[in-house]
């Protein structure tokens, strides 16, 4: 485990040259290592290169297509685990329904945020384990005379043994969803585990069949049967090949030495990046304009949005200050100096900026694009003490602070407990902001939300839009107008609603908003939206 020991790796790294000399011409050094996670870096960051340049790399991970996994986990078994079991009618169909959400789940990783948040170490341990439990239980409900406890099973598979690796409840949501539509007392007369491929009779099949069953009878491998759109396939793709030139680009290098020689290449993108740069927010007249009863929530929160953007704006002038002096030969050339030209010249977001700025996958102009017209909201905002009729939402730092102040003001004007007060959604059929004259009645509007995994219908004259399938190669949508207002939580009402979590980027996780509530069709299910791993972004990457 030779990532756990970093600053370990450059003795190491000489005792490879030693004993590269002297060994025995058979004698061969096994390292190992987990592949770095999102919040570590590159591997050859982690790792000293001549280690990396010296080692034969070996990768052992799972199979990416579904049935190989199948395969893979049945295999786990034996007749034995299907004799010592005293009901051994439940115990086939349900230890099959298991082995085919291990490989669901498993083979789910490959589609990225949209199918999982992040990369979980599930195992071959967690599954035999599983195992073990569900026959115990059988052999438990056949001496006690009871029926299959289905929930206490769903429950210990899905919370428990997986749901111990999980640490994203909208990633544990979606495993406890697949437990739920598999783990069930269908799967004793033939239910669907996927479109085209059912749950056989294990009545009449033993180890071996089922085995012949999956090799012969398993269908070509689609996104449906994940329970995901063909438009994820689309996007899986689209990003492994953005990622192998990016590591590619990476790997290359982008020029650059310590005596300033090859960061010319960045003073022209850096000169066109200056000359539009906007001019910080005076924040000293802005102030100087409101009086006491002018602080209200949303007010407050235009100040806050205001005074990040300066401190984001004062960082990059100032950073390319710096480097504009440094090409000059003014200043010495240091290597954020160096990192900053190579970024220009890469069209990456500096790491520095990044820091101080917004979670954002763009590249660096449409990053400053998209920086731009967030000024230009933060100077309409500012101009007045009153809110706008609509806030683009992607165009904000804290994008929950902004939906908090939203439940203070209806907390205070309704004398109720902020606690208890949670946000609301309705969307109107529109998406042009011309269509709307003002304020609404109650809340405010936001527009600049995009659904992934989903679509969306538009509703007719008055009646509200409902969530739908994607039409193909529409990887975000854009969706219309939202009206949040502040409600208690005792009178919302989520009938026909699917819980749907909003995001700031399409990396999901720690970009985390809020949760609205998204209309369904009346005979819709919430389950095929948390399977096709549905939810709104606030930026189209």
């Amino acid at each position: 485990n030779i990532h756990l020991m970093q600053a370990w790796l450059k003795q190491l790294e000489r005792a490879l040259e030693v004993v590269e000399e002297f060994s025995h011409e058979d004698f061969r050094c096994f390292l190992t290592s987990e592949p770095p996670g999102a919040m570590q870096g590159r591997l050859w960051d982690l790792i000293p290169e001549p280690i990396l340049q010296r080692c034969i790399k070996v990768s052992d991970e799972a199979p990416t297509d579904l049935k190989s996994n199948l395969k893979r986990a049945y295999s786990k078994f034996s007749q034995d685990n299907i004799d010592n079991c005293l009901k051994p009618k439940e115990f086939k169909a349900t230890l099959f329904a298991l082995c085919f959400f291990h490989a669901l789940i498993s083979g789910r990783i490959k589609f990225g945020a949209q199918g999982w948040s992040k990369k979980y170490p599930f195992n071959d341990g967690d599954l035999t384990i599983c195992g073990q439990v569900l026959r115990n239980y059988l052999n438990n409900a056949e001496n006690l005379g009871t029926d299959v406890p289905w929930p206490d099973l769903r429950y210990i598979f899905g919370e428990i043994m997986y749901g111990g690796h999980i640490t994203d409840p909208w990633d544990r949501r979606v495993n406890n969803t697949y437990l739920l539509v598999l783990v069930t007392p269908e799967l004793l007369v033939g239910a669907n585990l996927c479109p085209g491929f059912k749950s056989p009779d294990s009545t009449k099949l033993e180890y071996v069949h089922y085995v012949k069953y999956i090799e012969e009878r398993f269908p070509p491998e689609i996104p449906q049967m994940f329970g995901l759109h063909p438009n994820a396939e689309i996007g899986f793709l689209t990003n492994q090949g953005v990622a192998i030139f990016k590591t590619v680009s990476e790997i290359s290098g982008g020029g650059g030495s310590g005596g300033g020689g090859g960061i010319e290449g960045a003073s022209s993108i850096m000169a066109s990046y200056q000359s539009q740069l906007p001019e910080n927010l005076d924040m000293i007249e802005i102030r100087g304009r409101l009086r006491d009863e002018d602080y209200t929530p949303f007010v407050i929160v235009s100040l806050q949005e205001s005074d990040r953007m300066n401190g984001l704006l004062s960082h990059m002038r100032s950073s390319m200050i710096e480097l504009e002096l440094g090409i000059s030969g003014a200043l010495n050339v240091t290597d954020k100096m160096e990192d900053l030209a190579v970024d220009f010249q890469l069209n990456k977001v500096n790491g520095l900026w990044a820091e101080k700025a917004y979670a954002s996958l763009k590249l660096l102009n449409a990053w400053f694009a998209d920086l731009l017209l967030r000024v230009d909201q933060c100077v309409q905002w500012t101009a007045s003490t009153a809110l706008l009729k609509s806030i683009w939402i992607s165009g904000l730092f804290n994008s929950m602070s902004f939906l908090t102040s939203n439940m203070q003001v209806a907390a205070r004007g309704n004398s109720l407990p902020l606690d208890y007060m949670t946000n609301r959604c309705q969307f109107y059929n529109t998406t042009n902001l011309d269509d709307i004259s003002g304020l609404p009645p109650q809340g405010v509007h936001v527009h600049g939300l995009f659904m992934e995994g989903a679509g969306w219908e538009l509703g007719k004259g008055e009646e509200e839009g409902y969530i739908t399938e994607s039409k193909m190669k529409d990887l975000h949508p854009e969706m219309p107008i939202c009206n949040i207002y502040a409600v208690h939580i005792d009178i919302m009402s989520w009938e026909s609603m699917y819980h749907c979590p909003v995001f700031s980027t399409s990396l999901r996780g720690a970009t985390f908003i809020f949760q609205a509530n998204v209309r369904m069709d009346p005979d819709d299910i919430e389950t095929r939206w948390i399977l096709a791993g549905a939810a709104m972004l606030t930026q189209d990457d």
